[in-house]
Parts: C-alpha cells; sequence; structure tokens
C-alpha cells in the first residue's frame, strides 16, 4: 500500500458572498459500463493511510481594494474586510467603503481549496461478502461510522435507515478548473421517516484527480432517533 502523498490544493471559484458548504464535485452522469471494478479501485482498502483535508477560504481583494482606494474610502472599513475574510467568515458590507452594496457583491469572489490539514488516520474499513462498511477512529468525529457500500451494486446505506444508488461524476478536462477530475462517483441521500424519527440529507463523493490522489468526502445533516448531528470529512489518498 502506498503512502499518501501531500496534495496540492486546488481551488473552486464561487460568485457568492458565501462560501458553498460542500461543492467540489462537477455534474453527475449514468453510470458506464464496468463500473463496479472502478468504483473497487477507488475504494479505501482496510487500514488505508488518509490524510485529513480542510477546506480553505480566501477573498480575491486586489480589485476591491483598487475600488474602495479611487472612491475615497474607509481604509477602516476596508481593513475590516480583510480581517474577516483571513478568520474564513463572510464580511458585511459597509457603506464607509463608499462603493454601493451591489458593487462590493460583484467583488466577492471567493476561491475555495482543500488542503492537508497536517493530519493523518488509518482508515478502519471492512470489506465482506461484497460489502465495504466504514468504522470509526480519532479524527473521524463518527461522520463515516456505520456507512456501508454494495460492491456489487453500488448502493449506499446510512445508519439512519435509508439508501441512495450512485451517479458518475463527469470528468473534467477543463484547463481553467483546477480540479482535474479523471474518475468518480456520487452518492445523494435525503430522505427522512417520522414514525423512527430519522432523517438525513448527505452526499458522499469519491473522486479521482489525474494527479492519481483519491478524495472522498461525506457531509450530513442526520436526525437519529430525534438526535440531530451535522459532520464533514474530507479525506485523501492514493490507491
Amino acid at each position: 500500500m502506498k503512502a499518501a502523498r501531500p496534495l496540492l490544493p486546488f481551488l473552486l471559484t464561487s460568485l457568492v458572498a458565501v462560501v458553498a458548504h460542500a461543492a467540489t464535485t462537477q455534474g453527475s452522469t449514468p453510470l458506464p459500463t464496468g463500473w463496479q471494478a472502478k468504483l473497487a479501485t477507488l475504494l479505501p482498502q482496510a487500514g488505508q493511510t488518509t490524510q485529513i483535508l480542510e477546506r480553505r477560504s480566501s477573498l480575491s481583494l486586489f480589485e476591491l481594494q483598487r475600488r474602495v482606494t479611487n472612491v475615497g474610502g474607509s481604509p477602516d472599513a476596508l481593513r475590516t474586510v480583510i480581517v474577516t475574510v483571513s478568520q474564513g467568515k463572510a464580511p458585511v458590507y459597509d457603506a464607509r467603503l463608499g462603493i454601493t452594496q451591489a458593487e462590493f457583491k460583484r467583488y466577492l469572489v471567493f476561491e475555495q481549496s482543500l488542503a492537508p490539514s497536517g493530519k493523518t488516520l488509518k482508515l478502519p474499513v471492512i470489506r465482506d461478502n461484497g460489502r465495504l462498511t466504514f468504522g470509526d477512529t480519532a479524527g473521524m468525529n463518527g461522520v463515516l461510522k456505520g456507512v456501508t457500500i454494495d460492491l456489487k451494486t453500488g448502493e449506499l446505506r446510512v445508519p439512519e435507515g435509508f439508501s441512495a444508488r450512485p451517479s458518475a461524476v463527469t470528468p473534467s478536462a477543463n484547463p481553467e478548473r483546477t480540479l482535474d477530475v479523471k474518475l468518480g462517483y456520487q452518492w445523494r441521500v435525503r430522505a427522512n421517516d417520522p414514525v423512527t424519527q430519522n432523517g438525513i440529507n448527505g452526499e458522499l463523493t469519491l473522486l479521482m484527480l489525474s494527479s492519481g490522489q483519491i478524495i472522498l468526502s461525506y457531509n450530513r445533516l442526520s436526525m437519529l432517533r430525534g438526535r440531530i448531528d451535522e459532520g464533514e470529512l474530507i479525506l485523501g489518498y492514493t490507491r
């Protein structure tokens, strides 16, 4: 088994004021022929060495700074915007900037990156009877615990009692995108049961980049027997 190599940060750009929580994938397409074998090669092995990745956000400030300076806007207000962004938060419009709120929004170009957190873990997974089951260990915070994937049908089942089938992620060879997806699969599971008080709004994504890196991410807002929990885990590894 190869040790995970450092993952070069990749960027996603969004013209919104609040960074999207989970938008690391491209559009989905029907499953191609032979997808089961490809899926099996992307999924982690037992004890797979992985890096925990984290989201980092930054704001492209050059044009905003130039505009505020040209109109004689408040340096203090501009400094507040810069500090807010450095804290990973969305800045709030301040009229002292000397530009309109609509113009302010046009300058809010966020770049979102995934970068190594400096933490690694050996992923606890079990492959048994054609099924892969995720366990839990320090650093995973229970996010993937009990999630299973049927290697024959591709069906994802979650502890909340619901399931979803995968769709293929459209490869991206667009040179303008730094997220160069070679192959990938995505499961979206959204369901609820008022009787059991279980519900889930989750998305599991498995991507292979052209660099050979594999990204496994799962984010979900769930309710299990009436208890609400939210979590996200992003892992990078090489098979």
